[in-house]
């Protein structure tokens, strides 16, 4: 079945089955590689993009639910790394392994759209990715950072 979909700010046509969850056309169909798969359940936040601003976890999101509306992923959160959040987990050293950053970046970046300047418990609630490194005191320091540069 053929679905409009925008990513990153771009109209894409697809032909996919309408069950296949947005994470895989991402990866698969698109080549948009930065987002990961991690559980498979919505659980873990690995494959955390935003869906009309709103963070959302894509392993379970599926295609025909998606039409007409607009996407955004790790690629279009800024093409060189520009982005506010992007220099404050660079600044703060925020990435161990990796793995589950793009997702915790999406996620924060989520959360800034709707609380520019979190406190504390507004981070807490939102950033409820996992991560195996435990990076979370950087990861909630970074956010404050962004928040303050982008003041």
């Amino acid at each position: 079945m053929a679905i409009e979909l925008t990513v990153n700010g771009t109209l894409h046509r697809l032909d996919a089955s309408d069950d296949t969850p947005l994470l895989w056309v991402l990866r698969d169909h698109l080549g948009m590689r930065g987002t990961k798969f991690g559980c498979g359940a919505a659980l873990c936040g690995a494959c955390t993009v935003m869906l009309d601003g709103d963070a959302l976890r894509s392993c379970v999101m599926p295609l025909q639910a998606l039409a007409g509306r607009s996407i955004t992923t790790i690629e279009g959160l800024s093409p060189d790394r520009s982005h506010p959040l992007q220099r404050a987990w660079i600044a703060h050293q925020v990435p161990q392994c990796g793995y589950c950053q793009s997702g915790m970046l999406m996620a924060a970046a989520a959360l800034l759209k709707r609380h520019p300047r979190p406190d504390d418990a507004q981070i807490d609630e939102a950033m409820t990715n996992i991560c195996r490194c435990g990076s979370y005191p950087r990861v909630r320091a970074a956010i404050h950072a962004a928040a303050q540069e982008a003041s």
